[in-house]
C-alpha cells in the first residue's frame, strides 16, 4: 500500500508553498485514508497518536442509514434539532471522530473546542482507572462542605499548576456559564464590600431586609459591562452579557446591562492599520463612556480574548492593554473569559498571555479544554466576607479536576503548546495561499500568530460546513458567515495537509 507521502498526486498549491528538493516539489497534502494507520507524519515526525487513521474515511452520506435510524429513535426522548452528527465514540481516536455508519472524519471542531488531547487518549484512560479517580466519581463530594482530604493537592498539582500569572487562587465550577456567573457574583460582592468600607463591615438591617425584596441596597443597582457580539453563556447573568445571536436570548428576561462596541477589524491587518487603530480607540472610548455614565454602574468588564461564538473577532494587544488601563483607572474589575480560548489553542496556554499586560486581569474564567471549570483570581478580597455567599452543592467536580491534571501532564509531555503554535503558523500559511487562489471563498482570514485559533469568512458558509463532511472533515462555524477552526492540541502538520486538501476540494466544488 502506498505510503502517506506518495499516495496522492501533486497539486499546484503544494509547489507554491513548499521548496523543491531533488527536482521534485515536496507534497503539501496528505491523502485521505492512504493507509489504515500512521506511525509517523508526512514530515517524518513521530505521530502523537501512532494508531490513529492516516486520513478520513467516507462511506456514506452523513448522516447515513444507521445514523438516521438512531437519530429518529433518540428524537423520541431527546431534542435532536441542534444535532451536528451522531458519533460513535468507541471508534473515535485521536483527531478522528467516527459515526455509526463507519464514516471517520478529521475533527477540527472538537466538541466546540472542548477536546484537548484527542479521543480515547491513552494517558486519560490510565488516569480514569486510578483509585483516586474512582473514589472521586462514586463518592462525589459537596466540595463546600465535605472536600476530600487531598483536594488541596489535586488543585495545586492540576488547576493551579497552570494558573495565569498573578492569580494563585481558584473557585471551581461546573461549566463555562457557571464559571462566568460566579465570577460576576464575586465582582458584585467585592464592589459592595468596598463601598461599605471593607470586608469586616457587617451588613446593615436595610441591606438584609431589602435583599429579600429584590430591592436596593441589598440587591444593588449595578451591572457587568460586556461587548456587542460577545458570548459568555446561557444562564441568566451570563446570558445578559451574551450578545452573539438573538436565538440565545429570545423570551428570556434580562438585566439592563450595558454593551460596548467591540472593534471590528478589517483584513488584511497590514492594509488597514490606521482604520483599525481608530476602531479600537473608538471602542475604548465607548467603554469609558459606559463605565462613567451608565445608569447601572458597571463593577466589572467581561471580555473574550477572541470573540468566538460571535464570529471569531480579534483585537490587538494594544486594545486589551488600553482596556486594562481603563478598568484600573475607574476601579472596575477586568474579567477575561477564556472558556474557549484557554488551554493552549492560541499557541500560549492562556490567550491573554499574548497581551503582555502590566498587571494581570482580576479574574480569568475557564472550561472547555480544561474539562472542568471555574475562575482564577489573585486578590484575597475577592473571596466573599461570609461563608455560603459563593456556594452550591457541588462547587465543581473532583473527577474533572483530576482529568484536567492528566491533560496538563499530556500537554507537557508532548510539548503541545509549542506544537500548536508551529502547526498554526503552517496552517495559516496554507489557507493564506488558498485565499489568493480562491479569493471569493476564503475571505478576511484571521488568527495569524494565534496557534490554530484561525477563522475566515465564507459567502456560502453553511454549504461549506455541509460539504466538508462529504470530503471527510468535521468543521464548525461562528457568527453569520465565519468558518472557525478548533482542532485539538495534538493536531499536526499532516493533519493540516489533509484539511487544506479538503478545503481546496470544497472551493473547487
Amino acid at each position: 500500500m502506498a505510503s502517506l507521502r506518495s499516495a496522492a498526486r501533486l497539486r499546484p498549491l503544494a509547489t507554491r508553498l513548499t521548496p523543491q528538493t531533488s527536482g521534485r516539489p515536496r507534497r503539501l497534502y496528505a491523502t485521505a485514508a492512504a493507509v489504515k494507520t500512521a506511525t509517523s507524519t508526512s514530515s517524518g515526525k513521530q505521530a502523537f497518536f501512532p494508531g490513529e487513521p492516516a486520513g478520513p474515511i467516507v462511506k456514506t452520506a452523513i448522516p447515513g442509514p444507521e445514523s438516521r435510524k438512531a437519530i429518529e429513535d433518540l428524537h423520541k426522548v431527546f431534542d435532536t434539532r441542534s444535532l451536528n452528527m451522531l458519533a460513535n465514540y468507541s471508534q473515535s481516536f485521536g483527531n478522528y471522530i467516527a459515526d455509526p455508519d463507519g464514516n471517520v472524519l478529521l475533527d477540527v471542531y472538537a466538541q466546540i473546542a472542548s477536546i484537548p488531547v484527542g479521543y480515547n487518549n491513552p494517558t486519560l484512560l490510565d488516569a480514569s482507572a486510578t483509585k483516586q479517580m474512582v473514589s472521586a466519581i462514586i463518592n462525589r463530594p459537596a466540595l463546600g462542605n465535605f472536600p476530600s482530604h487531598d483536594w488541596a493537592s489535586v488543585l495545586r498539582t492540576g488547576i493551579l499548576k497552570v494558573a495565569p500569572k498573578g492569580l494563585g487562587q481558584v473557585f471551581t465550577a461546573m461549566a463555562g456559564s457557571d464559571a462566568n456567573e460566579t465570577a460576576y457574583k464575586a465582582a458584585f460582592m467585592y464592589h459592595r464590600q468596598q463601598e461599605r468600607g471593607g470586608a469586616h463591615v457587617e451588613f446593615s438591617e436595610e441591606d438584609i431586609a431589602s435583599s429579600m425584596l429584590n430591592q436596593a441596597p441589598g440587591a444593588p443597582q449595578l451591572s457587568i459591562l460586556s461587548f456587542k457580539t460577545a458570548f459568555h453563556g446561557r444562564l441568566f447573568g451570563s446570558l445578559s452579557t451574551t450578545r452573539s445571536k438573538p436565538i440565545h436570548k429570545l423570551d428570556i428576561p434580562a438585566f439592563d446591562w450595558p454593551q460596548a462596541t467591540f472593534p471590528l477589524l478589517k483584513y488584511p491587518l497590514e492594509d488597514h492599520v490606521e482604520e483599525n487603530k481608530k476602531a479600537e480607540a473608538d471602542s475604548l472610548a465607548d467603554v469609558e463612556r459606559l463605565i462613567t455614565t451608565h445608569h447601572l454602574p458597571p463593577c466589572a468588564v467581561v471580555i473574550e480574548p477572541i470573540q468566538s461564538e460571535g464570529g471569531d473577532n480579534h483585537a490587538s494587544p494594544a486594545f486589551f492593554q488600553g482596556l486594562r488601563t481603563l478598568t484600573k483607572k475607574h476601579n472596575v474589575l477586568m474579567i477575561v473569559d477564556e472558556v474557549q480560548t484557554g488551554v493552549g489553542a492560541t499557541g500560549k496556554f492562556w490567550a491573554h498571555d499574548h497581551w503582555n499586560l502590566d498587571t494581570p486581569p482580576d479574574m480569568v474564567t475557564f472550561s472547555k479544554k480544561a474539562q472542568t471549570a471555574g475562575y482564577y483570581f489573585g486578590n484575597p478580597d475577592l473571596r466573599p466576607n461570609k461563608p455560603y455567599r459563593q456556594f452550591n452543592t457541588w462547587m465543581g467536580d473532583p473527577a474533572r479536576a483530576l482529568l484536567f491534571r492528566a491533560i496538563i501532564e499530556e500537554i507537557e509531555r508532548l510539548d503541545l503548546i509549542t506544537n500548536t503554535a508551529k502547526v498554526g503558523d503552517y496552517l495559516y500559511a496554507g489557507i493564506e495561499s488558498l485565499a489568493k487562489q480562491y479569493p471569493g471563498e476564503f475571505m478576511n482570514l484571521r488568527g495569524k500568530g494565534q496557534g490554530t485559533f484561525i477563522a475566515f469568512d465564507s459567502p456560502r458558509r453553511d454549504q461549506f460546513l455541509k460539504k466538508a463532511k462529504s470530503v471527510g472533515v468535521n468543521i464548525g462555524g461562528s457568527g453569520e458567515r465565519a468558518v472557525r477552526l478548533r482542532p485539538m492540541l495534538i493536531f499536526q502538520q499532516h493533519h493540516a495537509d489533509i484539511l487544506l486538501e479538503a478545503m481546496e476540494k470544497i472551493a473547487n466544488s
